[in-house]
């Protein structure tokens, strides 16, 4: 069975930093892309970023561009996203995601096929 466990959400003031990890297990995940998503009160989920396979090549929204930095370990099959500079408008709960295996749009949902529960991230002003 297939599981994403994200770590590492919280409480951070305007300016800081926050380091979200995302565990998978029950399969290997080093040839597939790998994504992160957040959703605030009221609005729909979004992309925030999205790590490819084996290479590593990455893309990011263009609001968090700069700011935050995804990664992989592939021998721990562990995503991750750095996350500096906050502002209060990055609270939302965080989701990270696995893509299938042939996509065309890394922005969109329905390109994932397992995603985890979530974690909340709250910046204050």
């Amino acid at each position: 069975q297939v599981q994403l466990q994200e770590s590492g959400g919280g409480l951070v003031q305007a300016g800081g930093s926050l380091r979200l990890s995302c565990a998978a297990s029950g399969r290997t995940f080093s040839n597939y892309a790998m994504g992160w998503f957040r959703q605030a009160p009221g609005k729909e989920r979004e992309f925030v970023a999205r790590i490819s396979g084996n290479i590593g090549n990455t893309y990011y929204a263009y609001s968090v561009k700069g700011r935050f930095t995804i990664s992989r370990d592939n021998a721990k099959n562990t995503v991750y996203l750095q996350m500096n500079s906050l502002k209060p408008e990055d609270t939302a709960v965080y989701y990270c995601a696995v893509a299938k295996p042939y996509y065309s749009d890394p922005t969109r949902m329905y390109e994932y096929n397992y995603w985890g529960q979530g974690t909340q991230v709250t910046v204050s002003s």
